[in-house]
């Protein structure tokens, strides 16, 4: 009994480890920690292809499988719109024709009519809120003449951009073996679409009101992307994102739920392009880690806030031995007038290490005034100077953070004699009784007892020079 005990103890510890080491990997796959967004790891997505780039350089964050080609769906539609938006005018007429409107049952659609004529601006808003293929259409035969004719003019577009695995078949994302791209080639797409205020404004609106036309009254349209568009739906409400400003949803079974989003905060703009989400909501949750990790490891700054971390520190000459700092004096940043560039940087806090050590080789700097006390607090010492990457000065007045007395015994310097005497109201000297004695009084009886003592010595030459000769007593006769 006890050695049959023993085995069935044994079975299920084995049993056990059999099922930890079966269900373990799964169990784990999702051990996302809220928390701790910077600990970001692949397997924290579901998605098949993501990248993550800061919007403003276009630098990548975040990879997975970045350059692994992939069905892009209606994020597609990115670049029709900003292809729409950069060569025609938003205000022109398009007049829809029968054959945009000829979808098949499961395409998306703005509900457009044959023989409406609709302004380009409107067409845009239909194919980006409620993914419409039929205004996606209508733009491509707008525009382009011929749907194919405008599908040319993408990839012309998409390739001199830089995007070298891409290639389009059609302008709304529909499924083709030929209609491909990577996530890294549609960042590069959202990073420029996103450049164009009016792009902006479309693929942020959580709805637009249609304007009235020819065929329909004006009628409202509701953006689809719950990244951007906060749902009704509590249940899908955890989808939209705080500071979320676009951009576009895809969905076909080759492409899976996919996702390009964008968001910003505290001045820091994020892209995150999702390919292949095993769900409809978990395209939303892989965008918003990304975005959370993205802003974990990014921070917006300024020159002044870099050298706050490190100010400088001079040391005056010629300050008061009471002074408590023993002459040392910290110059602060305030920005001059003449600046013409930029301070704001974006930079992960890595680099701000590096720039808080080595800020003074990545900047200019001149001192103007000489470090010598009496120095007034506020007193402009120099300028630093900053070349941001357009190429324009950024430029700071250093000034003094606090005044510092001179030592009194102290003669004065060459620049504090110069400015006494152009201050001095009255140019001449005062009169008083030492001036009178040092300048009038001491010269006269200097001069008078030269005289006395030149006159006495004169006479007294002259009486040794009067020797009177010896005369001889008698004569002498041979």
């Amino acid at each position: 009994m006890k050695r049959s005990a023993a085995v069935r103890i044994w079975a299920l510890i084995i049993t056990a480890l059999l099922c930890v080491s079966v269900f373990a990997p799964a169990a784990l796959a999702d051990d996302y920690r809220e928390n701790y967004p910077d600990l970001l790891e692949d397997g924290h997505l579901t998605c098949t292809a993501a990248i993550l780039i800061e919007a403003d350089s276009g630098r990548a964050i975040y990879e997975k499988n970045a350059d692994q080609l992939m069905f892009p769906a209606s994020t597609t539609k990115i670049l029709t719109i900003w292809l729409a938006l950069t060569l025609g005018d938003p205000e022109q007429e398009i007049t829809v024709s029968q054959e945009a409107v000829n979808l098949a049952p499961d395409e998306s659609s703005a509900k457009l009519a044959a023989g409406e004529n609709v302004r380009l601006i409107d067409l845009c808003y239909a194919a980006m809120l409620p993914s419409g293929n039929d205004a996606a259409n209508a733009i491509a035969e707008g525009l382009g003449g011929t749907r194919e004719n405008f599908v040319t003019l993408m990839n012309s577009a998409a390739f001199s951009l830089g995007c070298t695995n891409t290639h389009f078949v059609n302008a709304n994302g529909l499924h083709d073996d030929n209609h491909f791209t990577t996530a890294r080639d549609m960042a590069i797409l959202a990073r420029i679409a996103m450049q164009n205020a009016d792009f902006r404004d479309i693929v942020s609106a959580p709805s637009y009101i249609m304007p009235q036309d020819n065929i329909y009254r004006k009628r409202t349209i509701e953006n689809r992307n719950n990244f951007v568009a906060k749902p009704s739906d509590t249940q899908k409400q955890a989808r939209y994102y705080e500071g979320s400003t676009g951009v576009k949803t895809g969905t076909t079974s080759a492409a899976g739920n996919c996702l390009v989003a964008s968001a910003t905060r505290d001045g820091i703009d994020l892209i995150a392009v999702v390919f292949n989400s095993s769900s409809d909501g978990s395209r939303y949750t892989d965008a918003r880690r990304l975005m959370d990790y993205g802003f974990s490891q990014f921070m917006s700054t300024t020159i002044a806030e870099v050298y706050a971390e490190n100010p400088r520190v001079v040391d005056v000459r010629g300050f008061d031995l009471e002074d408590e700092q023993v002459g040392r004096l910290q110059l602060n940043l305030k920005k001059s007038s003449a600046s013409t560039g930029s301070d704001q940087i974006v930079m992960t806090r890595d680099e701000m290490a590096y720039w808080v050590q080595n800020f003074s080789s990545l900047t200019v700097t001149e001192f103007t005034r000489e470090f010598r006390a009496p120095i007034e607090a506020g007193e402009v010492m120099g300028t630093l100077t900053y070349y941001g990457e357009d190429g324009n000065p950024v430029i700071y007045d250093m000034i003094a953070s606090r005044s510092i007395a001179a030592r009194q015994q102290l003669a004065p310097s060459i620049e504090q004699i110069i400015a006494d005497a152009e201050n001095d109201p009255n140019p001449f000297p005062r009169i008083t009784f030492e001036l009178i004695f040092l300048y009038v009084i001491l010269p006269a009886v200097a001069i008078f007892l030269l005289i006395h003592f030149t006159r006495a010595a004169v006479k007294w030459i002259k009486a040794k020079r009067k020797v009177k000769a010896v005369k001889p007593s008698g004569r002498y006769y041979r």
